[in-house]
């Protein structure tokens, strides 16, 4: 007798999006499910809408219409800070760290979101407040250490290369301890050492830490080794969906974004 496959559980659901900036259209009817433990990408020209879902997701843009269910539960009206808090982190594809703080501080930062000490205590730094510090802490140094970050911890963000930058970004959003961790474009700017150093701690993340990711990546070789499914958008439609070499063949695809030949 045959076992059946399990049903893959759902964690986000976009469905019938749409936002747009006075008469410009970012995003058109765009619907997309993502499912628990996968590596979905997102791809498009420039200017097709990867950025502007990811906004949405995170609620730093608020769509006119259209639902967003992170975990069968409405987010589309909430603000960042409380969409952190239900477990989704990301990366920005321009780095946003404080540059003249620490690695350290600039990762302690990204645990401020989970605290759930009173002003009170946190002042006084009392009862709840430490015990809160010294698990941030804990994690922290979790992830320092995962991300081979150790040597630079007490350095100014400022002074560190491009590429270990990247990794202090991506860093922070783990320590907001994520479900569905967006990541828009990690692996820019980086060069072929430090892009197949950045696949890998993607990879590592998904299977060990049991984080799905929503990738948006220009790097084409990095989408088809990664992911499980992808989404190609245009103009903030999506147009086609699905593994990476059913993708890879698609015509319109190819038309859109690859370049025909």
């Amino acid at each position: 007798m045959a076992f059946l496959k399990d049903t893959p559980t759902r964690l986000l659901e976009v469905k019938d999006l749409k936002l747009h900036f006075g008469g410009i259209s970012a995003i058109f009817r765009l619907s997309l499910e993502i499912n628990e433990g996968e590596i979905i990408s997102v791809i498009g020209p420039n200017g097709a809408g990867k950025t502007s879902l990811i906004n949405c997701i995170n609620g730093i843009y608020r769509a006119q219409e259209g639902v967003i269910r992170f975990m069968g539960k409405n987010i589309i009206a909430m603000k960042p800070n409380r969409i952190a808090q239900m477990g989704i982190g990301r990366t920005f594809q321009n780095i946003a760290l404080f540059r003249s703080l620490t690695v350290l501080d600039n990762m302690l930062i990204g645990q401020e979101c989970l605290l759930r000490s009173g002003f009170l205590s946190g002042a006084l730094y009392l009862g709840k407040a430490v015990k809160e510090e010294v698990k941030a802490r804990d994690k922290v140094e979790e992830i320092i250490e995962f991300l081979d970050l150790q040597h630079v911890r007490k350095s100014l963000v400022g002074s560190l290369p491009y590429g270990t930058q990247k990794k202090v970004e991506l860093g922070r959003a783990l320590t907001t301890e994520p479900k569905i961790l967006l990541a828009d474009e990690p692996a820019s700017g980086m060069n072929l050492e430090e892009t197949e150093d950045m696949a890998r701690y993607l990879i590592d993340i998904n299977e060990e830490m049991n984080i799905t990711i929503i990738l948006v990546e220009h790097d084409m070789g990095v989408v088809m080794d990664l992911s499980d499914r992808i989404a190609v958008l245009n103009f903030g439609t999506k147009i086609a969906e699905g593994a990476p070499d059913v993708i890879a063949e698609n015509p319109e695809v190819i038309q859109a974004y690859l370049g025909e030949t």
